[in-house]
Formats: structure tokens, C-alpha cells, sequence
């Protein structure tokens, strides 16, 4: 082979070898990324020996692998042991002083408290609207009574409450008779002025303080009732004289205006 030729030869020859160790080298450095932990790799390559020189020439190629880290990002106001940063809500508070904070929070007590006692008194309202007596019953409550229709010396019998109630047309002679006993002798002593508005009208209720008989009108030892259950004798000021009765007969309330009398 001329002179010419050997040179093509070892240049073509040189061209390829440089062209492989390129790829070699990329195929390393793509390890050493996957793998940062792998040693590196010293890779020598021996020339080819040259047309032009007496001995052999050797090239060597050193690769390094490259470490990747990974970049973290914390914040700067995180907590935990050691943090000195305390993060600020400044943003979302409001700005106002304690007087209009102490203002508010006593306008919400009052309202609350104002709220609470309506429904409370509403509450009890209704409970004692629900409790009161109705509207017949309120009707039955007070029984009205023409005085002009009961002639003297008569006793009529109304309904009052569902109780008998007696008026007594009195004379003056039963007046009299009335105001003539010794009080300090009798069972439950009561003078009859206290027991009248008006001396000529007596009103009691009609049963008896014994056992709740109702008495029969006069009759007994004292013109004014009697009771034949169990024998009480009452005066014609219903005061009880005789008999196991203990007390006079009640009276009831009641009002005279003119010839019209309101029981109740």
C-alpha cells in the first residue's frame, strides 16, 4: 500500500474510534444519573497505533457521575420545634378599640336577655290565659236577684256556684229577736250587725257546717233552719244554737244597689 493510501486508512480508522467513545461517554453519564451512587468509572481506551510512530499511543477518558438533589421548599412559618416565626392573622382580624368591643358585647347580652324574658312572659301568659276560668263559668260566678220580688218575712233559694244560697226577707220583730241573744253563749259567737249590710235582708249559703246538708228554711227551735240529718239547729241569723254544726253558716259576698242584689 503507497503512502497515500495508509493515511485514508488511519484517519477512517480514527473517525470511528472517535464516534464510539462518544456514545460510550453519554452512556456513562446516564448511569451516573440514575445511579448517583455508583463509584466512578475510569474508562481507557487504547488507540490504534499510528502509521507515523515507532511505539503504541494511548488515550484515556475519565467520566465523573453527576449527583442530582432534590430542592425542598418549607415555609417560613411553619411550627414545630425551634420555629421562631408565628404566623400573622392580622389580615382578618378588624380593627376597632375595647370600648366599641365592650359596646357590642353588651348590646348582645341585653338583646338576648330581652328576647329570653318576651318569650318567657309569653310562655307564662299563655299557661295562666289557659288556666283561667272560662267564659261560662265567669257568668255562672255572680248571680243577680231583684230584691223587690221577695215579700217580707220570706226566704228564696238561688243557685250560686253551684251551691244554694238563701235570702231572708227579715220583719223587724226576727231583727229584734237577732239582736237580743247573748253572744258569749253561743257555739260560734257572732253578732248579727256583723253578719248583715242591711238589717232587713239576710244572705247565707245553704248548707250545713256539719256535714254539707242542706237545712230545711224555717223550721227548728229558732224560726230560721234546721238540719234533719243530724239535727243543728240555726237562728234567723243562720248562727248555730243547738245541734253538732260548729259554726254559723257562711256568707257570702255580695252587693245591694237599690232593689238589685249582685251574690259574687
Amino acid at each position: 500500500m503507497s503512502l497515500a493510501g495508509k493515511i485514508a486508512a488511519s484517519a477512517t480508522s480514527t473517525t470511528r474510534f472517535t464516534t464510539g467513545l462518544s456514545r460510550a461517554a453519554v452512556r456513562a453519564n446516564s448511569a451516573a444519573a440514575v445511579a448517583p451512587t455508583v463509584k466512578a468509572e475510569k474508562s481507557t481506551y487504547r488507540g490504534k497505533s499510528s502509521a507515523f510512530t515507532a511505539g503504541t499511543s494511548t488515550t484515556n477518558y475519565t467520566t465523573s457521575p453527576s449527583v442530582f438533589k432534590q430542592q425542598r421548599f418549607m415555609s417560613g412559618f411553619a411550627a414545630g420545634p425551634g420555629s421562631e416565626k408565628i404566623p400573622s392573622f392580622a389580615d382578618y382580624t378588624k380593627e376597632r378599640s375595647a370600648d366599641s368591643s365592650r359596646a357590642f358585647t353588651y348590646f348582645m347580652l341585653g338583646a338576648s336577655g330581652a328576647v329570653l324574658t318576651s318569650a318567657a312572659q309569653s310562655s307564662v301568659h299563655g299557661f295562666l290565659t289557659n288556666m283561667a276560668a272560662s267564659a261560662d263559668v265567669l257568668a255562672m260566678a255572680k248571680t243577680e236577684v231583684d230584691l223587690s220580688s221577695i215579700p217580707v218575712g220570706k226566704t228564696v233559694t238561688i243557685k250560686w256556684r253551684g251551691k244554694p244560697v238563701f235570702i231572708k226577707h227579715r220583719t223587724q220583730e226576727e231583727i229584734d229577736d237577732a239582736n237580743s241573744v247573748n253572744i258569749q253563749s253561743l257555739p260560734d259567737p257572732q253578732d248579727d250587725a256583723s253578719r248583715v249590710q242591711m238589717p232587713e235582708w239576710l244572705v247565707v249559703v245553704g248548707i250545713c257546717t256539719h256535714l254539707g246538708c242542706v237545712p230545711t228554711t224555717d223550721a227548728g227551735d229558732y224560726g230560721g233552719w234546721y238540719c234533719p240529718c243530724h239535727g243543728s239547729h240555726y237562728d234567723v241569723s243562720g248562727r248555730i244554737r243547738k245541734g253538732p254544726a260548729p259554726l254559723n253558716m257562711e256568707i257570702p259576698d255580695y252587693q245591694i244597689e237599690g232593689d238589685k242584689m249582685t251574690v259574687g
